[in-house]
């Protein structure tokens, strides 16, 4: 399984981004598709995850402020980020959760830097 993130760059509080992720590879509509995060110095955190049946979970602090969409035509997950904070600021990872008969395979992107400046 591939997982290949874009959208990353550097914008100002307040603004917005735009991050995908194509997969290839797996069965996608079996697949949980669900972005994290990692700022320096802290531990990676889940931000929001998206089910074959667009079930969707966010983080308390993105709640309101980010919207995560699939395709599963395309293959793609998405992630709207809008009102940008400095504590935003992270690598952002794409990442697959495939149930297998023995439990589950996790995937990861290479990840892509989100730098929201003050």
């Amino acid at each position: 399984v591939q997982l290949v993130e874009s959208g990353g760059g550097l914008v100002r509080a307040g603004g917005s981004l735009r991050l995908s992720c194509a997969a290839s590879g797996t069965i996608f509509n079996r697949v949980i598709m669900g972005w994290y995060r990692q700022a320096p110095g802290k531990q990676r955190e889940l931000v929001a995850s998206i089910r074959s049946d667009a079930t969707t979970y966010y983080v308390g602090s993105v709640k309101g402020r980010f919207t995560i969409y699939r395709d599963n035509v395309k293959n793609s997950v998405d992630l709207q980020m809008s009102s940008l904070k400095p504590e935003d600021t992270a690598v952002y990872y794409c990442h697959a959760l495939q149930a297998t008969v023995d439990g589950a395979d996790e995937y990861w992107g290479q990840g892509t830097q989100v730098t929201v400046s003050s």
